[in-house]
């Protein structure tokens, strides 16, 4: 007797907690739903024209065929000079990739039997990879250089003129030979005439300035 006796008090007991964790489970706030993570996306590097100049602060990727311990990357640096394994000091600004390929196999040679030398731009930040426009547009702004960029691409780009621009007095400012040239630009015939002869064709680090219109 004794035994069913304590047999019933643990059947009650049990019961009695069962139904108390019951009765807190569904007292218990839901569980926050986290939001789906969307996947980190990684934008290519725009790849850079075979004529591109190199700049300062632009990266380098040097592959030395054969020679995995010559390969390296590099910053060029504000003096527009690179270092790398048995190459010291060598200047890299106002060349193309294959120019410094070129001038880097040559130093080489005293060291490696017939090096060859690959130089790829992995990272074009310099003024010399880019375009400019400013004063009174929408959007002044930075742009990627590219082969065949011309002056409305930009300016399409750039959202457009603002309503106290004077576009017929517009400029490209330009480093040729390290003297700065102004080419003007009548935007207003290429707007609103069709002045296609305006189109100017851009070249790296060039600088398009509309300025405001004095009334």
């Amino acid at each position: 007797m004794k035994h069913l006796l304590k047999r019933s008090l643990i059947g009650c007991s049990l019961l009695a907690l069962g139904l108390a964790r019951s009765i807190q489970a569904a007292e218990a706030p839901p569980a926050e739903v986290q939001a789906p993570v969307a996947p980190l996306v990684t934008v290519p590097a725009q790849k850079v024209p075979d004529d591109y100049i190199i700049g300062p602060g632009d990266s380098l990727q040097i592959f030395v065929w054969r020679n995995p311990e010559l390969s390296v990357t590099v910053p060029v640096r504000p003096d527009g000079k690179i270092s790398s394994p048995l190459v010291e000091n060598m200047v890299a600004v106002g060349k193309t990739p294959s120019q410094l390929a070129r001038d880097m196999e040559t130093e080489l040679a005293e060291f490696v039997r017939t090096p060859q030398v690959s130089v790829i731009v992995d990272g074009a930040v310099s003024t010399f990879s880019q375009v400019k426009i400013v004063g009174q547009v929408r959007q002044p702004q930075a742009m990627p250089y590219r082969k065949g960029l011309r002056v409305l691409d930009i300016v399409l780009a750039s959202g457009g003129l603002t309503e106290f621009a004077s576009p017929n007095k517009a400029r490209i400012v330009r480093a040729v030979n390290g003297k700065t040239v102004e080419t003007r630009v009548r935007l207003g015939d290429l707007l609103n005439k069709g002045a296609l002869e305006q189109n100017i064709e851009l070249q790296p680090g060039d600088v398009l300035i509309v300025p405001q219109s004095l009334f």
